[in-house]
């Protein structure tokens, strides 16, 4: 069988890693860029051992940088999420780790004039998917992006240089709404009624609360990962609710066109837990606790895009993650949020009438891991 190449960049942003591409370089159908993806990345193996996947949510992405024409933006840039033992592309969401390594490869591929005296470039970017303008703040050291750094975030192990990323008015990319359903919604399945918040900011999430599967902070929330019958039980849920939200005709077109989005987050109040590192989190330097779930499985830290959602929802009177939030009851905080793995901080303000979103912000590293030609299978 015979190969092309593409050129592309692996970069890890956050605790998520992809393929980069330039859209310059991709064929222009989508089936034969579908195909770039899918074979790059290895969505025929749940162990995605023939690519550059490793058979999690996490590492099964893509991103494409472009020109873009909207004015004081400086690229376009559209996510992927690819699947794990199954043929799908889905642009429907859009991933908040990854959104941080935007900001280094526009700098390292040198799509903004950056000054060698610097210690910041500013990099403003359109996330497609979303409809979304990004300010990312990425540390630079002789025109290129900065590794190294003492900014140690949950997730990973070593330190690296802080990227500041900032979205302002997040709320509706997807549905039009940062509360499509209002506050909280019922939902029904053939087990019971559910109270959720649908929030769409960034990428629409589900909440729900620990106390509704009779579990109590995360060393709890730890043990639903191997209930098979739990994961079931939800993912009814987010079908049910895509549907309610109009983010799918039925739930079967929810199950199959849209698996990606929403997601769904159980959330619990603070108190002490062990990450599964073995570090001891205390409930007193958290705001509230969380586990999620992303492509049908519980994710090991928390999606990025998620703990922007989380935080939007903690900050918003009456939903279930606000319910369990440590409040100041300012305009403006900075929420907490203990997961998995450790702790991260959101920035998040509200409008002057408390109603929405005016802004979410978030602090990551990232790192260029390899950059080359990629070999792509010709169609048999």
């Amino acid at each position: 069988m015979s190969q092309f190449t593409v050129p592309c960049v692996v970069y890890r942003g956050g605790t998520s890693r992809g393929i980069f591409f330039h859209k310059k370089d991709l064929p222009e159908d989508v089936e034969s860029r579908n195909l770039v993806f899918l074979n790059g990345i290895d969505a025929y193996n749940p162990s995605q051992v023939n690519g550059l996947g490793s058979g999690t949510s996490h590492t099964s992405k893509v991103v494409v940088i472009s020109p873009s024409s909207l004015e004081g933006v400086d690229v376009d840039y559209s996510f992927y999420q690819i699947g794990i033992g199954k043929e799908f592309v889905d642009d429907n969401g859009t991933c908040g780790n990854l959104m941080a390594a935007v900001g280094p490869f526009v700098v390292d591929e040198g799509l903004v004039q950056v000054d060698s005296a610097q210690d910041y470039a500013e990099v403003k970017v359109f996330n497609t998917n979303i409809g979304k303008k990004i300010r990312i703040q990425v540390p630079v050291v002789d025109g290129k992006a900065k590794v190294h750094g003492d900014y140690y975030m949950s997730g990973v192990v070593k330190p690296g240089a802080r990227i500041i990323v900032d979205l302002l008015h997040p709320g509706g990319g997807k549905t039009g709404k940062t509360l499509p359903l209002d506050l909280r919604s019922s939902i029904y399945t053939d087990l019971k009624e559910y109270e959720a918040s649908f929030v769409d900011v960034v990428n629409p999430f589900i909440f729900l609360s620990s106390y509704e599967f009779g579990l109590k902070g995360s060393e709890s929330l730890s043990e639903l990962s191997t209930n098979e019958s739990l994961l079931e039980e939800l993912d009814t849920i987010r079908n049910k609710m895509a549907v309610l939200a109009g983010m799918a005709e039925s739930e079967k077109e929810a199950k199959i066109k849209t698996p990606s989005v929403p997601k769904i987050g159980i959330v619990a109040e603070p108190q002490d837990y062990i990450t599964t590192s073995g570090k001891w989190i205390k409930k007193e330097d958290i705001d509230i606790v969380a586990r999620m779930i992303s492509m049908g499985k519980f994710h090991r830290t928390f999606a990025g895009s998620g703990l922007y959602c989380l935080a939007a929802a903690a900050m918003l009177p009456g939903t279930v993650p606000n319910q369990f939030l440590r409040k100041n009851n300012s305009l403006e905080q900075t929420i907490r949020i203990g997961h998995p793995d450790g702790v991260v901080e959101i920035r998040v303000s509200l409008t002057e009438d408390r109603n929405d979103i005016a802004s979410v912000g978030l602090d990551r590293t990232a790192r260029k891991i390899i950059k080359g030609d990629l070999y792509i299978p010709e169609r048999s």
